[in-house]
């Protein structure tokens, strides 16, 4: 046989090194938006809320919400728009447009944002947004609002492995118990519980005495934004993906900050059994304890209700409980 002219292999040899090295950015590219965001630690900059529909290479759809920078990387933070599930992901891995609930009004996401169904709302509103979930079972939310006690550990070691739960963390409280928010984490980490991480507000309000018109988020000169936003910023730079659900402190808003939640694209959620204030729990119900150290009562009937078997099971991921023709509604509690 006789040997490869040199032409034809100089030739051969120009084309396999244009190839790879248009070929090796691919790959490359391919790498990095399959691994994950590793945002912790970061600091976030020109963080804000955004609406757009994006899509990317392996046709998985996703709405984005926000939008950062860390660490010079452009972030995006998206929902599933029918599953629910967050994720922070970058930014050059997805191709995106900005969008409108109205193009979008076919999805469960935006069905859980829609606005009160009848023409009389209340001006001060209690418990307000989604109070129950579809289906069976129950879903078990915590309260984390700022305390001078510590977590209520045993409350979580005694739920069973790879429990679902929402908890509602405010920023202050974060900030001011970071033995207990590593330590929450590495449960969440390790799959010993399945967490999802609840908006709770950024300082979570309160003067005891006022009416609750004057009160929690409703305390005059509140910049609503930033009780969302940073608290999202908290969350994320501190290791942890946000939900798109936000609980009001108190559960306690108006048509204006529910308008504000809608504007920023996320989910109010209530309750319909707060177990030291409310009615029992009933399949379906989105159940409230306070781990938080300020609330010893509601553990104490959660865990009784656990042991007489009276606590509708099985406990269920929060992302469930929202249904395609969901509609907020506002009860107050008894």
């Amino acid at each position: 046989m006789n040997p490869m002219p040199k032409k034809l292999a100089a030739l051969l040899f120009a084309v396999t090194a244009i190839v790879s090295i248009r070929t090796a950015p691919v790959f490359a590219q391919e790498g990095l938006c399959s691994a994950p965001v590793a945002a912790e630690g970061a600091v976030l900059k020109d963080y804000r809320p955004i609406f757009q529909r994006c899509a990317n290479e392996a046709g998985a759809k996703r709405l984005a919400i926000r939008s950062m920078k860390a660490n010079g990387a452009a972030l995006l933070f998206m929902v599933d728009p029918e599953s629910l599930s967050t994720r922070i992901e970058r930014a050059e891995c997805w191709r995106c447009a900005d969008a409108s609930d109205a193009e979008e009004s076919g999805t469960r996401f935006i069905a859980a944002l829609r606005k009160p169904a009848g023409d009389t709302i209340p001006k001060v509103l209690e418990n307000a947004g989604l109070i129950h979930g579809e289906g069976g079972g129950s879903f078990l939310t915590g309260d984390l609002c700022p305390s001078r006690k510590p977590l209520d550990r045993g409350f979580f070691e005694a739920l069973e492995p790879r429990t679902p739960i929402a908890l509602a963390v405010s920023g202050l409280w974060i900030q001011r118990h970071g033995p207990d928010w590593e330590w929450l984490k590495r449960k969440a980490e390790s799959g010993a519980l399945a967490i999802s991480w609840v908006n709770h507000s950024f300082r979570h309000p309160y003067v005891r005495g006022r009416p609750d018109g004057q009160t929690y988020l409703l305390t005059p000169g509140v910049d609503i934004g930033r009780e969302i936003l940073e608290t999202e910023k908290l969350m994320i730079s501190g290791g942890a993906t946000p939900s798109a659900f936000f609980r009001f402190p108190g559960l306690v808003s108006d048509e204006a900050l529910m308008e504000k939640l809608r504007e920023r694209h996320l989910i109010v959620l209530g309750s319909d059994s707060w177990l030291a204030l409310g009615p029992p729990p009933r399949p379906g119900s989105i159940v409230l304890v306070h781990p938080n150290g300020n609330e010893e009562a509601g553990l104490k009937i959660f865990n009784r209700l656990v042991a007489q078997g009276k606590m509708p099971k099985p406990f269920r991921p929060i992302v469930e409980a929202p249904a395609k023709n969901d509609i907020f509604t506002q009860t107050k509690m008894p």
